[in-house]
């Protein structure tokens, strides 16, 4: 699975993107939120707040309980407002 981390998430996190395994027991987006969240102070502080990072998955923006493989690109971003 690749990883891409966008906007404020890039820093808080520490790298822009990553290629792990999909984790044992994840099986959508809100279950790789939690797995990442559990990954250290950096990964809690940047997701703490559920619904304010956004998520794509293989450039389709997902809703949390969309499934996850360990083929798909998902990135995390923060909302995004335009004018």
């Amino acid at each position: 699975m690749k990883l891409r981390y966008f906007a404020w998430l890039r820093e808080r996190v520490g790298c822009a993107e990553e290629e792990i395994p999909l984790p044992s027991g994840v099986r959508d987006v809100a279950g790789l939120m939690d797995w990442l969240r559990s990954r250290g102070p950096h990964f809690a502080e940047a997701l703490a707040q559920d619904g304010v990072v956004r998520a794509a998955v293989n450039l389709t923006h997902a809703r949390p309980d969309h499934p996850v493989t360990d083929d798909d690109e998902v990135a995390l971003f923060p909302p995004v407002t335009g004018g």
